[in-house]
Order: C-alpha cells, then structure tokens, then sequence
C-alpha cells in the first residue's frame, strides 16, 4: 500500500475550501488531529489553514472544556471507578480548581489546545465548558458565558448563533457537535439537574454549585444523520484523511429544536 503524504498547509486549505469553508464566516471547529492524519507543523499547520481560507475578519473557536474538575460528570465517574470511599475522598482532595488562564482543556483533542494556548486566544469562563476563539470578534464572542449556562444561549453558543457562525466536524461524528446542545435550552421543559465543580487554584480553590440543563448528547449521531438526510444542509468531503462535515450554526440548531421535542 502506497504511504499517503502527509497534509500541507495548501493542502489543507484545498480541502477547507472544497468542503464549503469561506471566508469572513467564523467557523465552531471540533476535531481529531489523529484522523487527519500527518500533517507537516501539526495542529499551527491546521490552525493556520483554518485562518487562511477565513480570514482576517473572522474568528476560529474551538471547545476548551474541563470535566476533570467536576464531580457530577462521566470523567469523574470514569475517574473514581473501583476506588473505596477514602480513594475517592483523595481524589477529589487531588482535583484542581478551575482557572481561566492556565486550565488545560480535557480530552478536546490536539487542535482545541493549541487554540487555548495561542497568545491571541481569548476563552471564556465557564469552570466546565469553556470556548477558546481567535480573531477579531474573539473578545464578544467569549464574553458571553454565564456561570449556571453551560452550552445555551448566554454562552459562546448562543453567540455563535447570532453570528451565523459554521460548525466544522473535521474527523468526529455528530457526538462531538455541541451546537446540538444548545437546541436542548429551547425545547419545552428541559430536564434540569445539579452540577458541581471547583475553582480557583490552590488555597483558594472553592465548590462551585449550579442548576443547568441535563445534557445529553446519547442521540446526537442519529440526530445529525436525519439532518443530513435533508437536500444540502451538510457538506462532506476530506480534510486531510479525515471524513469532514461543514454545516451552519443556525441550521442545525433550528432543526435540532424540532427532531429533539418530536424524538425525545
């Protein structure tokens, strides 16, 4: 079998811009820089791709979230599994705090890091589900997010939204698409829960408690493969060796709204 070359950054552009990506839209991207394959620089290489065909008046954001730093999500469940209840008091006397600046994202891939760690980045400041965006709306966009909201309409979602932002799946499935999320805030009643996670570093770490949606994104493959049943909503195509989908904020959470009270 022939080796594939690695993805360049005209490549990359070739692919982006093939895929539908324009420029002037600011463009939501989740990804996996292991279905993209080699790519000569790396996630910059992608970054600077995903800059080039949108620029310089558009923003890139990508989801910066930290599960790690709560105990009522999947990873803290993960986390404490087969500990006794003084392995778990450990635990979470060992769970740092939410901090703006220095908090690593948790398990949002390769890409969404490096967007964090960019020196003109700007992330929001949910202590769980963050947003990271770079460009000239950066600062608007992540501005937006209250405390108790994670993923609904005063967050960088709801910004998103208004924005006419696109969604960018580069190499994950509709799993990954938090924008389904925010479709979950305007359907009749939502089940609400408790959440609880840290803040702050060090001494002055503190529980912080909240009420929110209960989110679930168990569904989301179905949903978005309903939604690409429809004539044009989606695009497909590669970027890189990765199976990409290219698709409008606003489009998928208005027809999100309407699958999720109609299957849920």
């Amino acid at each position: 079998m022939t080796p594939v070359p690695p993805a360049t950054h005209a490549s990359l552009v070739r692919d982006l811009r093939r895929l539908g990506l324009s420029r002037g839209r600011t463009v939501l991207v989740h990804s996996s820089m292991h279905r993209i394959g080699p790519v000569i620089g790396g996630a910059a290489t992608v970054l600077s791709a995903l800059r080039t065909v949108t620029g310089d008046r558009a923003c890139v954001v990508a989801p910066t979230h930290t599960s790690n730093n709560s105990t009522t999500s999947p990873s803290f469940r993960e986390a404490i599994a087969g500990l006794d209840p003084v392995g778990v008091q450990r635990h979470v006397r060992g769970m740092d705090g939410f901090d703006r600046a220095t908090t690593p994202s948790y398990r949002m891939g390769v890409l969404a890091e490096h967007v964090r760690r960019h020196p003109h980045s700007v992330r929001s400041n949910h202590p769980q589900t963050s947003f990271a965006a770079i460009g000239p709306a950066a600062e608007g966009l992540m501005a937006r997010h209250r405390p108790d909201c994670h993923l609904g309409p005063d967050s960088p979602l709801g910004a998103l939204y208004d924005a006419d932002a696109v969604v960018l799946l580069l190499g994950v499935g509709y799993a990954a698409c938090t924008a389904f999320h925010l479709a979950e805030y305007y359907v009749a009643e939502p089940p609400t829960r408790a959440y609880h996670c840290f803040v702050g570093a060090g001494p002055s770490r503190r529980q912080y408690d909240f009420t929110d949606i209960d989110l679930y994104d168990g569904d989301f493959d179905v949903l978005g493969k309903d939604l690409e049943s429809g004539d044009g909503l989606v695009a497909r195509g590669r970027v890189g060796q990765a199976e990409s989908r290219l698709l409008p904020i606003r489009t998928a959470v208005d027809f999100a709204v309407g699958w999720l009270a109609d299957n849920r």
